[in-house]
């Protein structure tokens, strides 16, 4: 599997009034972490770097790309700031951007009830659902989502695919950053029986593997998604400013062209149409 802008100050405080000077808890308040990004210049966005195709580095290179990436680089562009990329596994994203590590999280992330009590979103630039791999010559023994019980499913802990698997008493394999090419031979060899993951990344992993005994379970479809960048719930003013560009770039097309270009010719900030189970997670 493949792997994938930095007087006036000064004059202001000149004209600040003398009687403000001394109430240092009234200057904390008033400076944001929006504006000591703006004031270094910089955005900080965690990312996995073995996502293909929303986070990876290109074969023979060190240059890191994929669909969230080239669209967070645009954002930092629009927004006059260079995007700093720190890769880490997803499972430390969150706490990344919760003690803030990282400003933005960038890792083809879907947007649930649970993650949004805690974190703040973007507007989705995809649209997606779940579907699962399996053997292609026994359909690991699946023939439908409730026989996932006592299957090996392979993923990281805190993705929502294996929150489905954990619903329906599937064993989880847990990887830590592992490459697809891991996943999906560990499910054609038998040792693991699964991936339940985003049907897009689902269709491109078949694709560069075809000597690999995996196929997309034809009857397995579930929960709807959308997939957005995520950061800290008390940054809001850095999250209009993402929503203001991202709004700009799904207008006038650069997120289709993305897409486009990562995807094999697939839009995905449009909505799929298709009958998905939905999947209430304990």
């Amino acid at each position: 599997m493949k792997r994938m802008t930095k007087g006036l100050a000064a004059s202001l405080l000149l004209a600040v009034p003398l009687a403000a000077c001394g109430d240092s808890n009234t200057d904390q308040a008033e400076t944001s972490r929006w504006d000591e990004i703006k004031e270094d210049g910089t955005l900080t966005v965690g990312t996995a770097g073995t996502l293909y195709p929303a986070s990876f580095r290109e074969e023979d290179s060190d240059t890191l790309t994929g669909f969230d990436v080239e669209l967070m680089k645009e954002v930092g562009k629009r927004l006059d700031l260079e995007v700093q990329f720190k890769e880490m596994a997803f499972d430390n994203m969150l706490t990344s951007v919760q003690n803030g590590q990282v400003d933005v999280a960038a890792n083809d992330i879907s947007v649930t009830e649970d993650r949004k009590e805690k974190f703040a979103f973007s507007t989705p630039y995809k649209y997606t659902y779940g579907t699962a791999i399996v053997r292609k010559s026994d359909l690991s023994g699946i023939e439908s989502i409730e026989d996932l019980k006592g299957k090996k499913a392979a993923g990281e802990a805190t993705t929502v695919f294996m929150d489905v698997a954990r619903q329906y008493g599937a064993q989880e394999v847990i990887y830590d950053n592992a490459t697809n090419d891991q996943y999906l031979r560990d499910v054609s060899t038998g040792r693991t029986d699964v991936i339940l993951n985003d049907y897009y990344l689902q269709t491109l992993a078949l694709a560069f593997f075809p000597d690999f005994d995996i196929t997309i379970h034809p009857d397995i479809a579930y929960n709807p998604q959308e997939v957005a960048f995520l950061m800290d719930k008390e940054n809001a003013e850095l999250q209009e400013n993402i929503d203001r560009v991202l709004g700009e770039m799904l207008e006038d097309g650069t997120v289709k062209e993305l897409s486009e270009t990562f995807y094999n010719g697939a839009d995905v900030s449009v909505e799929p149409d298709v009958d998905a189970t939905i999947v209430e997670l304990d």
